[in-house]
């Protein structure tokens, strides 16, 4: 069934409102909730379904601005539920404004489920992502505050206005009270209609391609690595791999990560390197998937005892969906050997499934957030080590309580809880690891810290010997270093330790002092570009050796999640970006 998009009522304030348009009279429908404010784009209304789309009128007859779009439907109709239905906003032809920089020619707003009812807009954005749509620029988004609203500045020579909704779903009923837009004084500003003009495509920004990829168009190597700005990371062999990863089928973030792994294969000797240099064009969540992935993948291609395979693959699951990693390790397997061994290793991923560690979030949620952080690791562990259930659910729920999903739940939470009692107190010591090149921001982001009962630095204790830049000694400072380490963790409380910590090795040595004294252990991993930390380190009061600073960005190997309990990803802001 077809669904008429409804008429948005403009906010009191709005100084484009005509005489004809509706306006909001009672703002007691956004009052006292949670809002997200988006910019308004000036394209065509649209609605897209699993086999159409139309747009604000339902018989929309063909125009040429509206090729592009029904080749989108085209490609993501298959995903979207039948009876559901995705709007937003067809970018394609210039109206009254023009853009240079889109992200892509469709931006969704909204999305309405069988029951007509939208969805939150935390769920929008998961689902349009997972089609391969990107949504307008968030301007704000906090408790609806009248003042802050109409302090909002527009640039209004590209921008049209902006659309308040609440975070919260809502049925089509409610719609009047639930969204509204601002827009700008005479928002028309040519004399001709658009549809009665020739069709004057709107400009695509350089990072455009990678929404193409996510929703599903071909996959070019040689656009793909100009977009995330890598041109000619890919040889003829990393565009045959390319290739056949994009056979696969996967749509959204998914494909887009997928594709850049399987594109940069090669380079799984520099995840630092290549997660912080991703990380400003994707995002430090996805750099950090791709990256892993890279890392993670050769390992499939090798032989691995069949008995030791599930706990391993449970623990690669952590950092990386097994079949997207199984995708990636098929399409880069160069001999027969290789491709044989991750189709063998792909038979037993199967028989795990999907873990859904959303189950153990549930069943530690009424801890305090460092024990239910501990006890989620815990049994983690306990699962990959076979002692408590699949943390899995393939089929429906049933409603019996017994053999359905919502029965398996019941049950695996109940096994998680009895394998993690002696953590559920929180009694027990916690130690932050800062993991990153020097001059990424490691210190700065640990001294603003709370609640730190110790700090252990190994530039500082090289200090107190005469010169934190003498290396002579460094075998005594780790003895000393590890000494007050043991003692604090000893002693309880939350201690920081301040190195490096570039690579496993160095990291394994603090890891069995945490482990002695049973402390919740978080990784804080710094992702810089090496071009900022060669910025920052010519600032820095102790800058270290260009040449020094070249071979730490080249021996980064960051840690994996999974490799403490809690791991901390923080970006060039030098604040966590993303917590696993």
């Amino acid at each position: 069934m077809r669904t008429h998009y409804p008429r948005t009522r403009h906010l009191p304030w709005s100084p484009g409102a005509s005489s004809d348009d509706l306006r909001v009279t009672d703002l007691s429908g956004l009052r006292g909730r949670e809002v997200v404010v988006t910019e308004k784009l000036d394209g065509e209304n649209t609605t897209l379904y699993a086999d159409g789309l139309h747009a604000r009128s339902l018989d929309s007859a063909h125009h040429p601005s509206r090729t592009w779009v029904k080749a989108l439907q085209a490609r993501v109709g298959p995903s979207i539920p039948e009876g559901w239905r995705v709007c937003g906003e067809n970018m394609f032809a210039r109206h009254s404004l023009a853009y240079e920089d889109l992200e892509s020619w469709f931006y969704g707003f909204s999305v309405w489920d069988a029951e007509g009812r939208c969805l939150d807009w935390d769920r929008t954005v998961r689902f349009l992502r997972g089609l391969g749509v990107p949504v307008p620029r968030v301007l704000w988004r906090g408790e609806f505050d009248e003042r802050a609203l109409r302090a909002l500045r527009l640039d209004l020579g590209r921008q049209e206005g902006y659309v308040v909704r609440v975070a919260d779903g809502f049925g089509a009923a409610e719609f009047g009270a639930r969204v509204a837009k601002w827009v700008r004084a005479g928002h028309v500003r040519t004399d001709t209609h658009w549809m009665h003009a020739a069709v004057v495509e709107n400009g695509l920004g350089a990072r455009a391609s990678l929404w193409d990829v996510r929703s599903g168009v071909r996959v070019d190597a040689e656009a793909l690595t100009e977009a995330v700005g890598l041109p000619g990371a890919g040889d003829m062999g990393d565009a045959e791999a390319l290739a056949r990863f994009d056979a696969a089928g996967f749509t959204g973030d998914d494909r887009l990560v997928g594709a850049l792994a399987a594109l940069l294969h090669a380079r799984h000797g520099q995840r630092g390197w290549l997660a912080a240099r991703l990380a400003g064009v994707v995002g430090l969540p996805l750099a950090r998937r791709v990256a892993d992935l890279v890392g993670l993948h050769p390992a499939l291609h090798r032989p691995y005892p069949d008995e030791d395979r599930r706990t391993g693959l449970v623990r690669m699951s952590y950092a990386a969906d097994l079949g997207l990693l199984h995708a990636v390790a098929r399409a880069t397997a160069e001999t027969d050997e290789a491709r044989d061994q991750a189709e063998w290793s792909l038979l037993h991923a199967e028989e795990i499934g999907r873990p859904e560690w959303d189950v153990l979030r549930g069943a530690f949620a009424d801890l305090p957030a460092d024990a239910a952080v501990r006890c989620r690791a815990e049994a983690r562990e306990a699962y990959a080590r076979g002692r408590i259930s699949a943390i899995a659910g393939d089929g429906g729920d049933d409603g019996s309580g017994g053999n359905g999903s919502a029965g398996r739940r019941r049950a695996v939470s109940e096994e998680a809880v009895a394998a993690t009692w002696r953590w559920r107190s929180g009694n027990f010591p916690k130690l932050i690891q800062l993991v990153g090149p020097a001059g990424s921001g490691k210190s700065s982001f640990a001294r603003r810290l709370p609640d730190v009962d110790v700090y252990v630095s190994l530039d500082d204790l090289r200090a107190a010997r005469g010169s934190r830049a003498d290396q002579r000694a460094n075998g005594e400072v780790l003895r000393a270093g590890l000494d007050r380490l043991d003692a604090a963790l000893a002693a309880g409380g939350t201690v920081v330790w301040d190195a490096t910590s570039l690579t496993r090795q160095q990291r394994s040595l603090v890891h069995a002092v945490a482990h002695r004294r049973d402390a919740l252990l978080t990784h804080a991993v710094v992702l810089v570009d090496e071009d900022e930390l060669v910025r920052r380190n010519a600032r820095r009061e102790h800058p270290v050796p260009p040449e020094v600073l070249t071979a730490q960005v080249r021996r980064f190997s960051p840690p994996y999640p999974g490799d403490a309990h809690r791991t901390w990803y923080v970006g060039a802001s030098g604040t966590v970006e993303e917590e696993v």
